[in-house]
């Protein structure tokens, strides 16, 4: 059995187990958000991977006019540019904010797994315009598909310079083994409880 056949089976028995355990916690989430503000409970982010451009599936923890927001402050559109991400973000929601601290936001993303579109471990998923910052290494996104957790979110995620993030990419897809997966994911839980650079 080949490698990538033996990552996609462990895929799909990870992901189909958490979201059974996970489903009364989402459902939890999804009715904080829509009392909060009657608004979406999912976001859709257009993310890439092997098989080209997809929705990655997120709980909704921004403000329905997000969008606006930014684009009416050219300040904080500077800063989403150079980061793409704000470490004072002023369309996160309340419930949006202990969300993202958990990261129960991204529990959606199993069933990308399911779909085969992302993997439980692997690069942090990146949008079109992201890709462009990779420069020559965005081939790790032709080959490998992006994780729900990585390198990047056990060591430090928004604390981590955006080159520095490329190069943990790099790093994984360059030493991936089923070994370094299961490491990574036993590390996942104690990186979401210590909440460094989760925001």
């Amino acid at each position: 059995m080949t490698a990538a056949r033996i990552k996609r089976l462990f895929d799909i028995a990870g992901a189909s187990v958490l979201l059974v355990l996970f489903a009364p916690v989402i459902l939890l989430c999804a009715l904080l958000i829509k009392l909060q503000d009657r608004g979406p409970v999912f976001h859709r982010r257009r993310v890439v991977g092997p098989s080209g451009e997809f929705d990655a599936f997120k709980l909704r923890s921004m403000c329905p006019n997000a969008d606006a927001i930014l684009e009416q402050n050219p300040g904080l559109r500077r800063e989403f540019e150079r980061n793409s991400k704000l470490r004072t973000d002023p369309r996160v929601t309340p419930v949006g904010a202990l969300l993202r601290k958990l990261s129960l936001d991204e529990l959606p993303q199993l069933w990308n797994v399911l779909r085969g579109e992302m993997s439980l471990v692997g690069p942090r998923m990146i949008t079109p315009e992201e890709l462009k910052r990779y420069g020559d290494a965005g081939w790790i996104f032709r080959v490998t598909k992006p994780g729900i957790t990585g390198v990047w979110q056990v060591q430090g995620r928004q604390e981590v310079s955006f080159e520095k993030r490329i190069q943990m990419d790099l790093f994984y897809v360059q030493n991936w083994s089923l070994g370094l997966d299961c490491n990574i994911l036993v590390r996942t839980p104690l990186a979401v409880l210590r909440g460094v650079g989760a925001y």
